[in-house]
């Protein structure tokens, strides 16, 4: 599609919203009450009949003829729990929500390629996506319209005007939303696996890479800053594979601004998931699962790499985070820490006032503490100061505030901090991969990996096909690619680790099945069975906050040394990407893949 087809075609769903009118049937109870799911189940009292997302609702939909409001967060989204207390548990406007709309609530954890899918449409429709994220979908399955976070009135209008253009035209808003479906998937064309093709990608990520780098701080971007492990992986590749002194600078300078600034939580461990600005100062204090296991991973790789043996100890923290705060009796890591606490206040779990300080640390560690952590200037929190490097510290006192956290850590604990305690299948997998390669560093992991090895084997597995997740004694089901792609290289690597047969085994059993679950001559599919009209095949899947699951499960066939899988996985790599033509910066695991298939590879 054409900038001006696309400009076309948002002027043209934007015109949903001119006419005002509501009507239509009652709609069902809400249906979230004890979810298994804490995402879902905190909005199990709202007044808004939340549906789960499957086909039955669908089918409603279709019967009611109404649109789908699909309203999609997680356990650990600020503004979804603001829109929630300010929107959702507004009782007119969840009137005009059960009214003219079929509500539905979605664990984006739980429908990754829904979410995925839905974040395109907005990202195509107003330049922007993000969470929580309410779409407006036909009884068809095709996204018609979407809003982020809007305070109430601007919200109540949104339903007002849509609600209306639906009674008045809606024939108009299906041939609009159909309109901004992408056309059928044709069978990707071939391109030679020649040493050549992987140059010229090679050349244009690092290029696209190199305009996205902040190199005074460090990282991508200059608004606010994520970890973007996919690409800094890329790139500790390039710098193993071809040494450049300009990049090996960049990569230290990221590697050490995230460990040192706001980032990292330097009394508990473990990453934050961004910086609301580019010095990576100001967190937005939620803590996910995967981030810290893949950022275990990129610290253990960067320490290799650049020859910067103290990255291990950051890995080491981690690990110490995922263990201490994450870790379910059952062996299983949950999903998230939340950004708020039990009372509402975002980050006052991490925060600490000057003159709790000065009563549990001893004169020395304090007086390290006021320089490095810069108690001596107006703090940028409302409830305290983060503990952070905003000055290098000396030796000594590196050596004070690591005593200082190990006395803080306990009285931390002790505050509110709410879990996403669901057990969710993929993300269990990278955790698997962090502990299994953490072990050469410490024999002790090989404990925590194998725990975790039978977690996986014999709670998310059932008839040899894996679960989507385990909450709250229950399995649920419905495992996407990403869940079997990130399993089957956490087993891959467990197996590698500790030569465990049957982690490679079931590795390969699982590989096995994932390529044909998702996978065709017509490309990748994030489902099994998408509802979502708009999800077509793809030749590959991009790499986001986390990697291409298509990718991960390419790199880990041709791991595991079977004749059937290296066919398929040469086959899958060999098409040819103008997508990636056009932005390489977003396919850094495909780059992985091309240099794994070089000829003499």
């Amino acid at each position: 599609m054409s900038g001006f087809e696309r400009g076309t075609l948002r002027a043209c769903l934007l015109l949903i919203l001119l006419l005002p009118g509501a009507a239509g049937a009652a709609n069902p109870i809400n249906r979230l009450a004890g979810h298994p799911s804490p995402y879902l189940a905190l909005h199990g009292s709202d007044p808004v009949a939340w549906q789960e997302w499957n086909a039955d609702t669908v089918a409603r939909a279709r019967r009611d003829n109404k649109l789908l409001f699909v309203s999609v967060g997680y356990f650990a989204c600020h503004w979804c729990h603001v829109m929630q207390r300010e929107s959702y548990k507004n009782t007119q406007i969840a009137a005009q929500l059960n009214r003219d709309f079929i509500p539905v609530k979605v664990d984006r954890e739980l429908n990754s390629g829904l979410d995925d899918a839905l974040q395109n449409f907005s990202a195509q429709l107003s330049g922007v996506s993000g969470w929580p994220l309410n779409a407006f979908v036909t009884p068809e399955g095709y996204p018609a319209f979407v809003v982020l976070y809007a305070p109430p009135d601007g919200f109540r209008s949104v339903l007002t005007q849509l609600s209306g253009r639906w009674t008045t035209d809606a024939a108009g808003v299906r041939r609009l939303a159909r309109q901004a479906a992408p056309p059928p998937a044709m069978r990707p064309a071939s391109a030679p696996l020649t040493a050549e093709r992987s140059a010229r990608a090679w050349q244009q990520f690092v290029a696209s890479a190199w305009q996205e780098a902040d190199s005074l701080h460090g990282g991508f971007g200059q608004v606010s800053k994520f970890p973007m492990a996919p690409q800094l992986h890329a790139l500790l590749e390039r710098q193993a594979q071809q040494p450049d002194a300009t990049l090996a600078e960049f990569l230290r300078l990221t590697f050490d601004q995230m460990a040192a600034r706001g980032l990292r939580d330097h009394v508990g461990g473990g990453f934050f998931r961004y910086t609301t600005d580019p010095g990576w100062d100001t967190p937005h204090f939620e803590k996910m699962l995967y981030d810290n296991a893949q950022l275990v991973v990129l610290y253990l790789r960067a320490a290799s790499v650049l020859r910067q043996p103290r990255y291990r100890d950051i890995a080491r923290s981690t690990l110490a985070f995922m263990e201490g705060e994450l870790l379910d009796p059952s062996g299983g890591f949950y999903s998230s820490t939340s950004a708020v606490d039990d009372a509402g206040r975002e980050g006052a779990t991490y925060l600490w006032e000057a003159d709790e300080l000065k009563k549990h640390l001893s004169p020395r560690m304090f007086a390290a503490a006021r320089r490095v952590w810069q108690l001596d200037a107006p703090r940028s929190f409302a409830d305290g100061y983060l503990p952070a490097e905003s000055r290098v510290p000396t030796a000594k006192e590196r050596r004070l505030l690591a005593d200082a956290a190990r006395i803080l850590r306990p009285l931390r604990l002790a505050r509110s901090l709410p879990k996403d305690d669901k057990l969710n299948a993929g993300l269990n997998g990278l955790a698997l991969s962090a502990f299994s390669q953490a072990i050469p560093l410490d024999p002790a992991y090989r404990a925590r990996a194998d725990r975790l090895q039978r977690f996986l084997l014999t709670r998310l597995l059932r008839d040899g096909r894996l679960m989507k997740a385990r909450a709250r004694g229950k399995t649920l089901p419905d495992a996407e690619l990403e869940d079997y792609a990130y399993v089957v290289q956490g087993l891959l690597d467990h197996a590698e680790a500790t030569g465990n047969a049957e982690s490679r085994a079931r590795a390969r059993q699982l590989a096995h099945l994932a390529w044909t679950l998702f996978w065709s001559e017509k490309g990748w599919k994030h489902e099994a069975q998408p509802l979502l009209a708009t999800l077509q095949p793809e030749p590959t899947l991009a790499d986001g906050a986390l990697y291409s699951p298509s990718d991960v499960l390419i790199l880990a066939s041709l791991r595991l040394r079977d004749p059937a899988l290296q066919r398929q996985a040469r086959a899958a790599a060999s098409w040819h990407l103008p997508a990636m033509e056009r932005d390489a910066y977003v396919y850094p695991t495909r780059l992985r893949v091309l240099t794994q298939l070089q000829p003499g590879s």
